[in-house]
C-alpha cells in the first residue's frame, strides 16, 4: 500500500502538524536541515545503513557512505567553514560538479547556520558573477577545473573571501583568495556544534529567472524541512527499504529538496550519478542498482523515447515500483509510452523554485489522466484565477493563472534584496506562479503554458533578458531579441533575432561564434539554439521591441494587433 493511502481521506483530515509529529519538532524548538538529514537519522538506529551510492564518469568510479560518513563528513565540512570565520546567515556558495563534497556539504553549512547558495556548474562566468553578486557571497566551495570562472570576476566580487577547492593537487601553488580543502583526508568529524536555526532561520538561497531584470534569489527557511518531507514520502513514495535515484542537479531546486533533504530526512538510501545522460548508461545504472523509485525529468524521458523501445528490453528495470516526473509538463504521450515499456506511468508532479516543495501531483494509487499534472498536494489551496480581476473562476476546464494560498512551509520568504519583485507575485491575498491552467470536473489541473516570456528549456528557465544583454556585449550584434520555440525533446529551446553591427555579415561561423559566446558567458542551457539575422527588428512606434510577433512566428500563432507596429 502506498504512504498517502487514501488522497481523499488525507485531505480531509489533513494537517502539517502530522509531519511536525513524526519528524519530532515543535513550534519554537531548534530545526536544522542539516541535523535531521544526518545526526537524526543515526540517532534513530540508522547509523549503519547505507545513505548514498555515488558513481563518477565510470561505474568503477563508485564510492558508498552510510548515515554516519555523511554525519562525520558533513561535521568536517561545517567545522571547516566555521574555523574560516564563516558565520551564521553568511552565503556559501556551493559550485561543483555532482560529486560527495556537494551533497555533504550543503548539510555542513545548514549545520552551522549559515545559507546554502548552490549554482549548477556549467554556468559560464557571468551568470556566476550576477549571483554571487546579488548575494554578498562569503565563500565558494568549488573544483579545480571550475577555479578559472571564478577568477574571470573576482575583482568585481570584494565579498568573496574564500574559494576553496576540494581537488587541489599537491603541487599546485594557489592563487589569490584561495583555500585547499580536502574531504576525505580530513576525515570524518564526530562532533560539530549544531548552530541553533529556528523556523523562520534562512537556509538555502535558489536563483531563478525572470521575464525582465536580472535572476532573483528565492529564500527558502529550515521550515520548509516540513513540506519536504511528507511530500517526499506521499508524492514520491519513499519507503525504508527503498533504492532511490532523482536525476536532478542540486544546482536547482529539485536537486536540494528531493535530491538531499527528502530523501535523506527520511532515512532512505539513493543513489547519485555524475555521469551525464545517455539511456544506455541511465538503464544500466538502474539495473546496476536495483533502483525502485525514479524522479526525473520529461526532457528525459522523451529523449528515452527517442532511443527506441528494443533497448529497454535489454536491461532488468523490475526493479522499478514507482517513477515520477518533474521541471516541465510531461506530455501524455511520455505517461503512455512508460506504461507501455515499463509497465507502469510515469506520474507527474508541478512546483516551482519559489514553493520549495511539491504543490499539484499524481499520487500513488491515484488514476493518472496522461498529460494532466494531478491534483492539489493535502493542504494546498490552489486555484484559477481571471486574467484580469486576478479572482477565483470557479467553472471547470475555464483557463487562468494558477494561485496558491500563502500557507504552505516551504514557500519561499522573499526574493534576496528583492521584496519589491516579491510583493508583485501576490494579489488578492494570492501567490501568484505565472503559470496557465485549467481544471477539470474532478478536481485535475491541465498546464496551459507560462503567463510571460520566461523559457523553460529542458525544465529550466532562462530569462531572454539575461540573453538579450549577454548578446549585446558581442562585437558583431546591434541589437537582439529572444524568444522560445518548438523542439521535440526540449518542448521549447532558446532562439535569438540580431541585427548586425556594421563591417559583419551573415554566416554560420559568425553564428556559431556567437552561440558559443553565450555558452561561455552564461551556460549551455541560454545558448541560442538558432540565430535569425534581421535587417531591423520589429519595434512599436515607441522604439519597444515586439517579441510576440517573433514569437508568434515561431510557433504558427496568430499576429494579433499590430497597430502599434512603427511604419517602414
Amino acid at each position: 500500500m502506498s504512504n498517502i493511502g487514501s488522497y481523499d481521506e488525507r485531505v480531509k483530515n489533513f494537517s502539517w502538524k502530522q509531519a511536525e509529529n513524526e519528524l519530532e519538532y515543535k513550534e519554537g524548538q531548534i530545526i536544522n536541515i542539516g541535523w535531521y538529514c544526518s545526526d537524526r537519522i543515526c540517532e534513530m538506529g540508522k547509523a549503519d545503513k547505507l545513505a548514498l551510492i555515488w558513481e563518477g564518469r565510470t561505474p568503477e568510479q563508485q564510492k558508498k557512505f552510510t548515515f554516519n560518513d555523511i554525519r562525520g563528513y558533513s561535521n568536517t565540512i561545517g567545522a571547516f567553514l566555521h574555523e574560516l570565520g564563516i558565520r551564521p546567515e553568511d552565503r556559501v556558495c556551493l559550485f561543483m560538479d555532482k560529486i560527495p563534497e556537494l551533497y555533504f556539504g550543503l548539510l555542513g553549512i545548514l549545520k552551522i547556520g549559515a545559507i546554502a547558495q548552490p549554482l549548477f556548474s556549467a554556468f559560464g562566468d557571468e551568470s556566476l558573477f550576477v549571483r554571487l553578486d546579488n548575494a554578498s557571497t562569503r565563500a565558494i566551495i568549488t573544483q579545480r577545473k571550475h577555479v578559472s570562472k571564478i577568477h574571470k570576476i573576482l575583482d568585481r566580487l570584494p565579498d568573496l573571501e574564500f574559494i576553496i577547492i576540494v581537488d587541489q593537487p599537491e603541487n599546485k601553488s594557489l592563487k589569490e583568495r584561495e583555500v585547499v580543502f580536502n574531504m576525505e583526508a580530513s576525515g570524518p568529524s564526530d562532533h560539530l556544534d549544531i548552530y541553533p536555526t529556528k523556523a523562520e532561520s534562512p537556509s538555502l538561497l535558489h536563483y531563478t529567472s525572470g521575464t525582465t531584470g536580472q535572476p532573483k534569489g528565492v529564500k527558502h527557511v529550515h521550515y520548509s524541512l516540513i513540506s519536504q518531507y511528507l511530500t517526499t514520502k506521499w508524492v514520491l513514495d519513499l519507503k525504508d527499504d527503498d533504492i532511490y535515484w532523482c536525476t536532478a542537479d542540486p544546482g536547482w531546486v529539485t536537486g536540494t529538496s528531493y535530491g538531499i533533504i527528502g530523501p535523506w530526512s527520511l532515512g532512505i538510501t539513493q543513489c547519485v550519478s555524475d555521469s551525464g545522460f545517455s539511456a544506455d548508461s541511465w538503464y544500466q545504472f538502474i539495473d546496476r542498482h536495483r533502483v525502485t523509485v525514479w524522479y526525473s525529468a520529461p526532457t528525459a524521458i522523451r529523449s528515452l523515447m527517442k532511443a527506441g523501445d528494443d533497448l529497454v528490453k535489454k536491461y532488468d528495470l523490475s526493479s522499478l515500483r514507482h517513477l515520477a516526473s518533474v521541471g516541465e509538463p510531461l506530455n501524455a504521450e511520455a505517461v503512455i509510452w512508460s506504461q507501455k515499456v515499463f509497465g507502469k506511468p510515469f506520474y507527474d508532479t508541478y512546483w516551482q523554485t519559489e514553493t520549495g516543495s511539491i504543490m499539484i501531483g499524481n499520487f500513488p494509487g491515484m488514476k493518472v489522466k496522461p498529460g494532466s499534472m494531478g491534483k492539489t498536494f493535502p493542504g494546498i489551496t490552489g486555484v484559477i484565477l481571471d486574467d484580469a480581476t486576478g479572482e477565483p473562476i470557479s467553472e471547470p476546464n475555464k483557463s487562468g493563472l494558477i494561485g496558491f494560498k500563502y500557507d504552505w512551509p516551504a514557500r519561499m520568504r522573499t526574493y534576496w534584496n528583492n521584496e519589491a519583485t516579491f510583493q508583485k507575485k501576490f494579489k488578492n491575498g494570492w501567490y501568484l506562479t505565472g503559470d496557465k491552467s485549467t481544471i477539470d470536473p474532478d478536481g485535475y489541473y491541465w498546464f496551459i503554458g507560462r503567463d510571460d516570456d520566461v523559457i523553460n528549456t529542458g525544465g529550466h528557465l532562462v530569462s531572454p533578458f539575461e540573453v538579450e544583454s549577454a548578446l549585446l556585449e558581442h562585437e558583431a550584434v546591434a541589437e537582439s531579441a529572444v524568444v522560445s520555440k518548438p523542439d521535440e525533446v526540449n518542448m521549447e529551446v532558446v532562439k535569438a533575432f540580431v541585427t548586425l553591427n556594421p563591417g559583419y555579415e551573415p554566416s554560420e561561423e559568425l553564428e556559431l561564434k556567437i552561440m558559443n559566446f553565450i555558452r561561455k558567458k552564461l551556460s549551455p542551457l541560454a545558448m541560442p539554439q538558432e540565430i535569425e539575422y534581421l535587417d531591423k527588428l520589429p519595434k512599436t512606434r515607441s522604439g519597444k521591441i515586439m517579441r510576440r510577433l517573433l514569437h508568434a512566428q515561431e510557433w504558427g500563432e496568430e499576429i494579433g494587433d499590430v497597430s502599434t507596429l512603427e511604419d517602414d
